[in-house]
């Protein structure tokens, strides 16, 4: 399983980003004709296929069954809700690594590389799903793509200031997978910084002469 996983990560994250660019297109680009909707929604369809077929044979290459499901969590959320993939981008880094056989990136720079993309690409992804259910919602403030980028940019920050928010039950379950993945990447991001800060120091301090 483990050949399979890392013969087909990097594939799998090209579709992804095609998936996810297929979905942009579709949600932003408003007077698109419907042939081109069409079009969209099946490249959106075949990305997700592959998903399900990658997530099919890793499961039955497993032989656990229901404990493979358990044990891999992201996998099947990834599989359900495909707009939450770039979260195996750290899958995607350790297979570009191990493939060009390239010196790894220290700790505490991959938690931060990892988190600051992903807070960029999921923040994305929320944006165009919450934009796409609040646009013509009754009492939405949520008008404009732009508006959903500063509800989102709010949102994962754990901002909040309020001026715009989501009125539709979809919206508000979107906010709220938003801000606890807000939450954990803030918690993070400061706690890694935190470390360093204190593995710095740490190295200023044994470098010292005695008495300086």
């Amino acid at each position: 399983m483990t050949a399979w996983e890392e013969r087909n990560e990097i594939p799998l994250a090209v579709a992804s980003l095609v998936f996810l660019a297929a979905y942009a297109v579709r949600v932003l680009a408003e007077d698109m004709p419907q042939a081109g909707a069409d079009a969209c929604l099946a490249v959106m369809l075949a990305a997700w296929a592959l998903f399900v077929a990658d997530y099919a044979v890793r499961w039955r290459a497993s032989g656990q069954r229901l404990r493979f499901v358990r044990t891999h969590l992201l996998d099947t959320v990834v599989l359900l809700l495909p707009l939450l993939r770039p979260l195996r981008i750290v899958k995607v880094y350790e297979a570009v690594q191990r493939r060009h056989g390239r010196p790894r990136l220290a700790l505490h720079a991959r938690v931060m590389a990892y988190a600051g993309l992903s807070t960029f690409l999921l923040g994305f992804s929320g944006a165009l799903a919450v934009y796409q259910r609040e646009r013509d919602a009754a009492g939405s403030t949520m008008r404009t793509f732009g508006d959903a980028v500063w509800w989102a940019c709010a949102t994962l920050t754990t901002v909040g200031y309020g001026d715009v928010t989501p009125v539709t039950p979809t919206g508000r379950l979107i906010a709220v997978g938003m801000m606890a993945i807000g939450l954990a990447l803030v918690g993070t991001v400061t706690g890694t910084f935190a470390s360093w800060l204190l593995q710095v120091f740490s190295r200023e301090d044994d470098e010292r002469p005695p008495g300086g």
